[in-house]
């Protein structure tokens, strides 16, 4: 560098040229031109930002510069890393330059800089916009003041500069150099938002615009980017009156704005401007000329968005954007004029198109393949907003509407050639008309529906085959059916609609199933007026019947939904055989013709399993499991006052019925499915066959408790609790008969040890054993409500009575479940009030007043885990107090002996609190009582610890609050918190009554509270005291002391410093 140094020096006219001679100048000059063409391009660069950085003449800056210009201009320097080096570098020399430097190096560096930033002009302002200046980017406050004063910078010195550049570079480098010009285009559009408006919008620049936008010769990255400019235009923010100004230059910058053909090639333009109309007429209303002006202008430009609706699946199109538009639009609509109608008619016609399935997935929505399934559940969600739209269309033009489904209608039906996509979006939206209109207007056929509903019930399209048409259509007559409740002429066409090959005939096997469960519901719908049509009926499902239980369940294509796999048929089928309206012969008949064959099936299974035996999965058990859900669908038809009083004939038949079902238990009680299958239609039987169930009952119930497990004694729990709810004291003998295995195996299942805590508490085996848990509760309850509590004294039930009452005492007190504490709690309070236990069962009455009271309902109540501001504990503890004043009325002195006199004061609960707690349990007001054991529970962890001084002192002022809080501070409730407080308090509760009109100023409350503690408090309070302490504030949910005055010495006290801590801040000192 030092030779090029002296080389540029000489070549220049410094002082030192002037002493040297022409041939050393000369020679110095080519040493410079070599060094600055032969030189490669990266170490140009670096010898000249070497001169720069160490040189201390301005001739050799100069040189530098001119250097890096020239080779710049040519395009020698081109690599990336050059570049950035270059640019790093120039912009730290320019940082750093200062008005002492040489004005010609300046304006050398000013024009190196722009030659540099040249070729990435615009796109430095496209860097700027996604690094600072975009809103649509979140940025924090600091990022936001930036890109504030970045603007208002940008505003002030260079914005008018750049539009010009940004009209120049579409103007003249549109058909040059279209990429270059669309980047231009597109900085332009990012800045439109925070720039002065009329520097694009102007006459000069929106023509232009719309020139390329429209101009067949445009590139297609162009137009869109100068499309993007007009949309940025037509949404800029402004005031609602200066929009309408400037969405009217917009207009007439481009007369045909409003043609389809603009809706195609501009689409996002149309949609923005449209937006931005009915925003300035929403804004200025009907009445103003400029919201008048707004609407005119929106429906002048409502063509040109239908024709961008209708084009949605281009990828310039917004359909979020459109539909948002059409919506809103709509919404603006109360009485529609004839225009309106018409463009009604337009929407309708978008919403018909974007619900259309693409025909590509023609065959896959046939077969439902996974690529079908995906496709459906994608149709499922874009059509949310349209049916949506379509409502609200319904709701506006009702009779618009139905007659623009009636037109597609008898399109689809006159045409052989009507495709399966036009088809299922025609009966879709025939489908949703029904979801808007009333079942009133269904049931008479107000307006078309009186011509739509026939034309439904008979048509016959010619791709009724497909899935997707066959679902909607037998879902759509589902949806008109009480159309028929009125018009019954219609019902064979109902009835065909359902049972030929439109629907439970079907070729395909889900649309066949789902036929038979919406006639099921059709069946429960019309009922008595398809009585005439029984016969027939039962003809058409003849085959289907049979086929139901011969099917071979184990393949996996049969296998179906629980609502859609077919035995919805037999349930239809009982419902119609079981209306009172069908003869009893014909009744009779019907039945027989359907319940032999089934139970002849069983029958026959049932020999051949029991030679080869039988598995779960075996053919031969999934048919009779079928057989049995097919007989149980089949007894929802009838009711026990039918079969047992009107028809006994019918109950007779299902009696016989049930023995054949019971034979399956017998002979494979291991198989889970079946025995499930089983259970549920002995509970079926049950219920309508009354008590002439019972004798088949214990054989059942015998066979269910062999090899049963947690999950399958629930199942068997349940099923007797069913029992003991329909036949009360009948059931005392098959209790008596099961009780000693019930009892036996759940000591063995439901043992301590079976329960975990922690992860291990959350399995799934860990889940069935709380849900057996719960259930034998509830059985457990079942016997006692329904006096039948003398089972437990009968010769084989007696060894587990000691057994039981100490599940029920452990539960009532120690049960981490406080639901299934309240069951038990609740279970023995009305075992107290309902039964004679204490004369049927030895040792009740002992246990309740010595066990249960002692342990339950006093020191249960007084743990830490009892936690009164949780809504389920204080349901416990009303039950708890419930069953106090029950065992006072029923056991009287005996309670109050052993509660009030032995109890109460191995509890340290003082003589004269133990009298107040006898004085109210005596009387009839119960709300009285229940806060005077709400005190007695708050009081006892205090009187049972050292320090009672400061616990009395608190817990009288807790007491005082929350009597007054309870009482609403009435006289009697101020006179009823007078009892005993120690002096120490007396002050401040009467300072509390003086506020009485005032109800409650807590902050005053919380402070004297804390203040008197404070003061009164020994520094060696135990912290038992403490627990106590804040056991009572949580109590009364108090969280004061925390937030007392700071002024306080808390330190003075450790009590009130931990306590500060454990309320104010945890809010959890319990």
């Amino acid at each position: 560098m030092d030779d090029l140094e002296q080389a540029i020096l000489l070549a220049s006219d410094s002082p030192a040229a002037a002493s040297a001679s022409p041939a050393v100048r000369e020679e110095a000059l080519a040493f410079c031109a070599r060094a600055r063409d032969e030189s490669p391009p990266s170490s140009l660069l670096r010898l000249c930002l070497s001169g720069l950085a160490s040189s201390p003449h301005a001739h050799v800056h100069f040189w530098c510069l001119q250097s890096l210009h020239d080779a710049l201009l040519r395009r020698r320097i081109a690599l990336p890393d050059d570049l950035a080096l270059l640019r790093s570098s120039l912009l730290s020399l320019a940082s750093a330059s200062n008005a002492a430097s040489p004005p010609f190096l300046r304006n050398k560096l000013a024009q190196l800089v722009a030659l540099l930033l040249r070729p990435d002009y615009p796109r430095v302002l496209i860097s700027l916009d996604d690094d600072l200046l975009s809103q649509d980017y979140p940025r924090n406050a600091d990022e936001t003041a930036d890109a504030c004063r970045v603007k208002d910078a940008m505003r002030a010195q260079c914005v008018p500069q750049i539009a010009r550049h940004w009209h120049d570079a579409a103007a003249t480098l549109g058909a040059a150099d279209p990429p270059t010009a669309a980047v231009a285009l597109d900085a332009a559009r990012r800045c439109i938002s925070w720039i002065d408006v009329a520097l694009v919008a102007n006459d000069v620049f929106v023509p232009l615009l719309f020139d390329i936008a429209l101009s067949p010769a445009s590139a297609a990255p162009l137009a869109a980017a100068a499309v993007g400019c007009l949309s940025a235009v037509a949404a800029k923010r402004m005031d609602a009156r200066a929009k309408v100004a400037l969405l009217r230059s917009l207009l007439s910058a481009q007369q045909g704005l409003g043609s389809p053909d603009s809706g195609l090639k501009m689409a996002s333009l149309v949609t923005t401007y449209a937006v931005e109309a009915l925003a300035c007429y929403r804004k200025l209303g009907p009445s103003d000329a400029d919201g008048a002006a707004a609407l005119e202008m929106l429906e002048e430009v409502l063509p040109a968005v239908f024709s961008a609706a209708e084009s949605c699946y281009e990828e310039d199109v917004d359909s979020g954007s459109v539909l948002e538009f059409l919506a809103g639009y709509v919404s603006t609509m109360k009485a529609p004029s004839e225009k309106q109608l018409g463009h009604l008619g337009r929407i309708l016609e978008v919403v018909r198109q974007q619900m259309t399935y693409d025909p590509v997935y023609r065959v896959h929505l046939d077969v439902l393949d996974k690529i079908g399934k995906e496709e459906e559940d994608m149709m499922a969600e874009q059509r949310k907003d349209l049916v949506a739209l379509f409502r609200n269309i319904c709701r506006v033009a009702p009779a618009a509407t139905q007659q623009f489904i009636k037109g597609l209608i008898v399109t689809a039906l006159s045409s052989a050639e009507a495709t399966v996509e036009d088809v299922e979006v025609t009966l879709t939206l025939l489908y949703r008309l029904g979801e808007a209109v009333s079942e009133e207007e269904i049931r008479t056929g107000s307006g078309l529906l009186g011509e739509l509903v026939p034309m439904l019930l008979s048509a016959r399209f010619s791709c009724h085959s497909h899935r997707l048409v066959a679902l909607v259509y037998l879902e759509t007559v589902t949806r008109y059916i009480k159309f028929m409740q009125e018009n019954v002429q219609y019902v064979p066409h109902l009835l065909a609609a359902f049972l030929d090959e439109r629907g439970i005939h079907h070729q395909n096997s889900h649309v066949s199933r789902r036929a038979g469960y919406l006639f099921m519901k059709a069946v429960k719908l019309l009922k008595a007026k398809l009585v005439p049509y029984l016969d027939t009926i039962l003809q058409s499902l003849e085959d289907v019947l049979g086929q139901f239980t011969s099917m071979d369940w184990a393949n996996k294509a049969a296998k179906l939904s629980s609502s859609e796999d077919g035995s919805q048929i037999f349930e239809a089928v009982g419902l119609l055989i079981g209306i009172e309206e069908v003869s009893p012969e014909k009744q009779v008949q019907c039945l027989t013709a359907l319940l032999n064959p089934l139970c002849h099936q069983i029958e026959s299974l049932v020999m051949g399993a029991e030679a080869q035996g039988l598995e779960e999965s075996s053919p031969r058990a999934i048919s009779l499991l079928q057989i049995v859900v097919a007989l149980n669908m089949v007894t929802k038809g009838f009711n026990e006052r039918l079969v047992m009083i009107s028809r006994p004939t019918i109950g007779v038949m299902l009696k016989k019925t049930l023995d054949v079902v019971l034979q399956l238990l017998v002979s494979f009680p291991n198989v889970r499915p079946l025995r499930s299958k089983v259970i549920s239609f002995l509970h079926r039987m049950i219920e309508i066959l009354g008590i002439s169930v019972l004798p088949c009952i214990p054989i059942a119930l015998r066979q269910l408790l062999v090899h049963n497990e947690a999950k399958d004694m629930v199942d068997f729990l349940v099923l007797l609790n069913q029992i003991i709810c329909k036949f009360n004291s009948s059931a005392s003998g098959i209790l008596e008969d099961v009780f000693p295995t019930i009892a036996s195996r759940m000591s063995v299942i439901l043992s301590q040890d079976a329960f975990s805590t922690g992860p291990a508490g959350n399995t799934e085996e860990m889940r069935e054993l709380q849900e057996l848990q719960r259930t034998l509760y509830t059985f457990l309850h079942g016997m006692v409500t329904h006096d039948l509590s003398a089972v437990l004294l009968a010769p084989t039930c007696r060894q587990y009575l000691e057994t039981i009452m100490q599940l029920l005492l452990f539960t009532s007190c120690s049960h981490k479940d406080i639901l299934l504490r309240k069951i038990f709690v609740k279970l023995i309070k009305d075992w107290c009030t309902t039964s004679k236990a204490d004369d049927k069962l030895p040792g009740f009455r002992v246990f309740m007043i010595e066990k249960f009271a002692t342990g339950c309902c006093l020191y249960s109540v007084l743990e830490k885990s009892f936690d009164l501001r949780d809504a389920n504990t204080l349901v416990v503890f009303g039950e708890i107090v419930m069953a106090q004043k029950v065992m006072y009325e029923r056991f009287g002195e005996d309670f109050i002996v052993n509660f009030v006199a032995k109890a109460l004061p191995e509890a340290h609960c003082p003589p004269e609190l133990a009298e107040q707690y006898y004085q109210k349990l005596q009387g009839n007001d119960i709300k009285a009582f229940r806060v005077v054991v709400s005190v007695m529970y708050i009081k006892l962890p205090f009187l049972r610890l050292e320090d009672v001084y400061c616990g009395n002192i608190f817990t009288d002022y807790m007491a005082a609050v929350a009597k007054l809080t309870v009482h609403r501070m009435s006289s009697d409730a101020w006179n009823f918190c007078k009892f005993e407080v120690s002096g120490g308090t007396q002050g401040l509760i009467s300072d509390l009554r003086n506020k009485e009109t005032a109800w409650f100023d807590f902050g005053s409350l919380k402070q004297k509270t804390a203040l008197l503690v404070t003061t009164m408090c020994p520094p060696s309070l135990s912290l038992l005291s403490y627990i106590t302490v804040r056991q009572s504030a949580c109590i009364f949910g108090w969280d004061g002391i925390g937030k007392a005055d700071k002024r306080l010495a808390w330190s003075e006290s450790p009590i009130l410093l931990v306590f500060a801590k454990g309320v104010a801040v945890n809010r959890n000192p319990c």
